[in-house]
Formats: C-alpha cells, sequence, structure tokens
C-alpha cells in the first residue's frame, strides 16, 4: 500500500519512514510539511492512506487539510497521527473524515495495524483515544457545541470579545451570548475558568 506523510517536523518524517520502511506490504510514496504541499502532492502521487499530523506550523492545520484530502476525486483514507488526545481534537478530526486517530507514542506494531486497517476503510484507534471516546459516550459531561469550542480556544490564546468576534465573522453580542451557555454548561462564571474547565475536561488543548 501507499503511503504518505504529513508533518511538520523532519526528524519525525524520518523516523516514521525509517519504522515503516521495514514493513514489505508499505511503501512511502512521498511527504510534506505543511497543508499545501500535502494537497498538491498528494493529488499527483495519489497514495492509500495519508497519515497526518494536526499541528502543521503556519497555514491550515491537519483538521483543514484532512478535510481538503478527503474532498479529493478518489480520495485516500487519512489516519491522523498525532500527540493530542484531547476530546475536541478527536472529534474534529473524524468530523472532518479522518479513518483513524492515533498517537505517536504507540508501539510500531500498533500503528502498522492501524495503517493497514485504514487502508481497508475500517476505523483504527489507540486504545487511549477509543478509551476517551468510550468515556465520553458513557458520561458525556457538558456538550459544548463547535462554535462554543473555538471561543474557548480563542479565549484560550488570550483573544478578547472583538477579537473573537473578528475572527470567527460573528457580532460581539453573539459571542457574549456564547459565552453565557459556555458559563452555564461548565458551572462558572469567568472566563479563566472556563477555559481551566474547559482543558480539565478535554474539550480544548493549550
Amino acid at each position: 500500500m501507499k503511503l504518505f506523510l504529513v508533518d511538520d517536523h523532519p526528524v519525525v518524517r524520518a523516523g516514521i519512514a525509517a519504522l515503516v520502511g521495514g514493513e514489505a506490504d508499505m511503501e512511502i510514496v512521498g511527504e510534506a510539511e505543511n497543508a499545501d504541499d500535502a494537497l498538491r502532492l498528494i493529488a499527483l502521487r495519489r497514495p492509500d492512506v495519508v497519515l497526518m499530523d494536526l499541528q502543521l506550523g503556519d497555514g491550515p492545520d491537519g483538521v483543514a487539510a484532512t478535510r481538503k484530502v478527503r474532498a479529493l476525486d478518489d480520495a485516500p483514507q487519512v489516519l491522523v497521527l498525532t500527540t493530542y488526545e484531547t476530546d475536541a481534537d478527536i472529534v474534529r478530526a473524524i468530523d472532518a473524515g479522518a479513518t483513524g486517530y492515533v498517537l505517536k507514542a504507540c508501539p510500531p506494531d500498533e500503528l502498522f495495524q492501524a495503517i493497514r486497517a485504514a487502508a481497508r476503510g475500517e476505523t483504527a484507534l489507540s486504545p487511549r483515544v477509543a478509551t476517551r471516546m468510550m468515556r465520553r459516550m458513557r458520561d458525556p459531561g457538558p456538550a459544548l457545541t463547535t462554535r462554543e469550542i473555538e471561543i474557548l480556544e480563542l479565549l484560550a490564546r488570550g483573544a478578547g470579545n472583538k477579537e473573537i468576534a473578528k475572527a470567527l465573522f460573528i457580532t460581539e453580542a453573539t459571542v457574549k451570548t456564547h459565552l453565557n451557555h459556555v458559563y452555564g454548561k461548565l458551572g462558572v462564571d469567568t472566563r479563566t475558568a472556563a477555559v481551566s474547565k474547559a482543558v480539565e475536561l478535554g474539550h480544548i488543548r493549550l
């Protein structure tokens, strides 16, 4: 099966390529450090599976890249390979079309099994990720909308209401309404407490 690596760290790409090189049924046909190069090369190399990091430095992140890859004609499967395991990251990646979600700390055999499963179009999750998702299903806690999570992520970066409104193309009044909903769901009454609680619950990461 033909694989394509998308990761902004050359050492990580080299390490994955070295691991995969020992598998007779796998071949690296290309790699990229950002979303734009990835999309251009994936369309040319036509891999079966794309191994996608979530954090890609400047430009679109791995979630946005995954969505664009899955929109290509005869799109390859996308297996997210990352260090991040918050609920928000996992849900966003799967919503974008990722077939699986694997952590970089996983053993090589687990990665190989996930790649083969993804190539067959099957869901592949690291055990820790699967455990998080099962826990979320059994005890979902406060259900935040995608917009509320976006606002919390911007809050965590120190953005004020005006900056949030501009970034999300909404009014400041709408930002305030969303924040009131977030406070109620998380049981807090300040911006700092909302960010801390959201991090604690795994909704966002700092």
